[in-house]
């Protein structure tokens, strides 16, 4: 049997998608859902299907039959699964502040929830499972995030220059990055529509009539708040968008976020690549579950100087390896022009998705063509070549 299948990935609709990028992508009929990603991994939420010639089948099903071979023997006894989750995204609200656990704190938070009786669909779960969820970002368009808090000396100017913050400039110079995030975070609703009201009826003209520019925190705050359904109550994401590092990042560059970090996405397009999990502490700029408390263990409290990571192009000229310190997982790119062959090998499973072309698997005698918006997936042990029928563009998943 082949070791290499077509695979078909689940869209999720959640409020801050688009309607026509990911649809387009996969050559679907656009809808009135809002599409924000498209998975393609084992994730027990979303789980891809394996499509076999006697029908189609869960991915973590047919992983497991024989996890050892599939994933290798390595990789196998490490993780016990498959380790990694493929994403295609599509930005177009603000996404909610964002933190997410380390792998031994996962796993402690999960266990209590799990002896506290938690259902794990219960809006106030914090844990979705055991895992730490460590991710990288390469940008297929122009993508706009939060990361990290600004370093001193620009936080210190932030807190000056706009009035509605400068109360805040002793608690950060005798607490620093903690209790300056720790006092917005606490307080009350009353308190936090006092505070940023003035600021929001100052900017949100200015946002409306087109004169902010998009490396303005001001930017982000009025948008966040012009497309919130809650505009009574303001968000206390609001303060984070003036404290993290707006970053841009251009097609093709890409951005890790370690756990501890807090960030945001707030808009474009880009693939996705993290650790198989769905763990999230919210920060704000969101409807959903705020825990501020358990939120305040698990940030990490210092300046940040975002990394923006071009990838390292290898010595075959087509794939460029975006490395991070993850074991889970390493995103590549592998880009083709017409005819070109590319020579790959999987020591475990890889899961490839064309993002633009057209190009033709060949693997001993099978062969399996795979067009724009389709996946593979590539077990463990084969030695295969990717013949281009058209300037291509695919993203490899895999384990390092």
């Amino acid at each position: 049997m082949s070791k290499i299948v077509k695979l078909k990935g689940v869209v999720q609709n959640y409020a801050w998608g688009g309607f026509e990028y990911i649809p387009n992508l996969l050559g679907k009929r656009v809808t009135e859902n809002k599409c924000a990603e498209y998975w393609l991994g084992a994730h027990v939420n979303a789980p891809s299907k394996v499509i076999l010639l006697k029908g189609e089948q869960s991915l973590d099903t047919f992983l497991n039959a024989d996890l050892r071979e599939n994933l290798g023997i390595e990789i196998a006894k490490k993780f016990g699964r498959l380790p990694f989750l493929l994403k295609v995204l599509d930005v177009k609200e603000v996404l909610s502040i964002q933190v997410h656990p380390s792998k031994k704190e996962a796993e402690k938070g999960f266990k209590h929830e799990n002896e506290l009786g938690i259902p794990l669909n219960a809006p106030h779960r914090n844990y979705k499972d055991d895992n730490h969820k460590s991710e990288i970002m390469v940008a297929l368009s122009e993508f706009w995030l939060l990361h990290g808090f600004l370093p001193k000396d620009k936080l210190t100017k932030i807190l000056n220059t706009i009035p509605e913050f400068t109360h805040l400039i002793p608690v950060f110079d005798g607490g620093g990055y903690f209790e300056l995030y720790k006092k917005v975070m606490e307080e009350s609703v009353e308190e936090t529509n006092k505070m940023l009201r003035p600021l929001i009826d100052k900017i949100m003209p200015l946002y409306l009539s087109g004169k902010l520019e998009k490396s303005d925190p001001a930017y982000w705050a009025a948008k966040a708040i012009d497309s919130s359904e809650n505009k009574t109550n303001l968000d206390k994401g609001i303060y984070s968008i003036y404290f993290f590092n707006i970053v841009k990042a251009n097609k093709g560059e890409a951005v890790f976020q370690k756990a501890g970090i807090p960030h945001a996405y707030l808009e474009g397009q880009n693939m996705e690549l993290m650790t198989n999990s769905d763990n999230v502490l919210r920060g704000g700029l969101t409807p959903k579950h705020v825990d501020v408390q358990e939120l305040l263990k698990h940030v990490i409290f210092e300046e940040t100087s975002p990394n923006i990571m071009l990838g390292e192009l290898q010595n075959d000229g087509l794939e460029r390896i975006y490395k991070s310190p993850a074991p889970d997982f390493e995103l590549s790119q592998i880009t083709l022009a017409k005819s070109e062959l590319y020579n790959g090998k999987s020591k475990t499973a890889q899961i490839l998705f064309v993002i633009d072309g057209s190009v033709l698997f060949i693997e001993e005698h099978s062969e399996l063509k795979v067009g724009q918006g389709e996946a593979v997936l590539i077990l463990a042990g084969s030695q295969y070549q990717i013949s281009s029928t058209s300037s291509t563009v695919i993203y490899k998943a895999t384990a390092p």
